[in-house]
């Protein structure tokens, strides 16, 4: 395959968001016919949000995958040229990360010694960490590797 399409990321991103509003408004008839506020998920509401989210993430790598590959890709090999900003962006990101992993480690040493800190707070924080650090990741790629795309031919050696 050549060519990164934005169709099928684009329908998965469609079909998610319908999974989530689904899995929302059959919380909301259980709550109106219990007269009142929802409890607990239901397995069904649970099973919506389950493939919501698979559908969520594939669009979310197929809008990656374009982003850092280009539509269309190319033989041969190019070296990007980032502009001035991007540094900057970087380090501002890394300096992120490093206040992140530092107040990560006083939730903990809080929540050790003094009182406990509830487990949203200390996954919160911990996602954040991940998430900057995805994003430096990706930076890095499409900023300060070269692209490189071999293309061989259909009949290769490869039994499959």
């Amino acid at each position: 395959m050549y060519r990164n399409d934005a169709t099928g990321p684009f329908f998965a991103l469609l079909l998610a968001a319908a999974l989530y509003l689904s899995a929302y408004l059959d919380g909301r008839r259980i709550a109106a016919m219990g007269g009142g506020y929802e409890d607990a998920l239901t397995v069904g509401q649970i099973g919506l949000i389950t493939f919501a989210t698979l559908f969520l993430i594939y669009a979310l790598i197929g809008f990656f995958s374009i982003w850092l590959e280009g539509v269309e890709l190319r033989p041969g090999r190019r070296l990007p040229s980032p502009g001035a900003a991007v540094p900057l962006v970087a380090v501002l990101l890394a300096v992120i990360e490093a206040a992140l992993g530092g107040f990560f480690v006083r939730l903990m040493l809080h929540h050790l010694t003094v009182e406990p800190v509830s487990a949203a707070a200390q996954g919160a924080v911990f996602g954040a960490m991940m998430l900057v650090g995805a994003v430096l990741l990706a930076i890095y790629k499409k900023y300060y590797l070269g692209d490189e795309v071999l293309v061989e031919e259909e009949h290769s050696e490869v039994p499959w």
